[in-house]
């Protein structure tokens, strides 16, 4: 496992700031390569043999090349011994999941930029279109991980008192809700846990701003 870490991705991509969370809270060396979405590498061939989806990140690492930011997560749990980013215990991973899964596969899914793109293309709206699709759909989602956090397994962050694959997810989803504008004032643990976690130096290094200005 000595082999150099490559991190594929978009400094403001979610998917992609969930895994650098997640590698950073490893310490682990990486090298990152810049995928712009904004001019369609993602659809280059290049990348494509990455992969096939067209999506970042897509991370090298142990002699393979994984997509699929929950995957690779998983993944680094399975690999990595001081990985603890799901709980030891059937029904807290379970809970850690549908957290995650709560915002990469509901929210995120519908936020990506190929799908608002398409949106727009097909209904002729512009910049305003974009922006209400957002704060709906990001506000909408949050709203609903707000209730599923009114657990008493909710502790310091999403699940107990160290960060999991949970938290991975929410910040950068929180990250976008504040960047278009969505409505959080009435989610507290939401904006609660974010805040905690947000001061960490593993979220801190992963932050979109911080690695654009690297």
């Amino acid at each position: 496992m000595s082999e150099e870490i490559v991190l594929y991705d978009y400094w403001r991509s979610s998917a992609s700031y969930r895994v650098r969370i997640a590698l950073e809270s490893l310490g682990l060396a990486y090298r990152r390569v810049s995928v712009d979405l904004l001019t369609g590498e993602q659809r280059a061939p290049e990348h494509r043999a990455r992969n096939p989806q067209g999506l970042v990140p897509a991370l090298v690492i142990d002699g393979e090349t994984l997509t699929q930011s929950l995957a690779i997560i998983e993944y680094l749990c399975e690999t990595r011994p001081a990985a603890h980013f799901l709980p030891a215990d059937p029904l807290g991973r379970q809970r850690v999941r549908t957290l995650s899964y709560a915002i990469a596969m509901e929210i995120h899914a519908v936020c990506n930029t190929g799908v608002v793109g398409h949106v727009m293309e097909i209904t002729g709206g512009g910049e305003g279109v974009r922006a209400d699709w957002m704060k709906t759909f990001i506000g909408e989602g949050l709203a609903a991980v707000e209730a599923l956090l009114d657990n008493p397994a909710t502790g310091a962050f999403c699940h107990g008192e160290t960060p999991t694959m949970a938290d991975f997810c929410l910040v950068p989803q929180v990250y976008n809700a504040e960047r278009w504008g969505a409505d959080l004032s009435g989610l507290t643990q939401v904006r609660r846990i974010a805040e905690a976690c947000r001061v960490l130096p593993a979220f801190k290094a992963a932050h979109p701003e911080t690695v654009k200005a690297a």
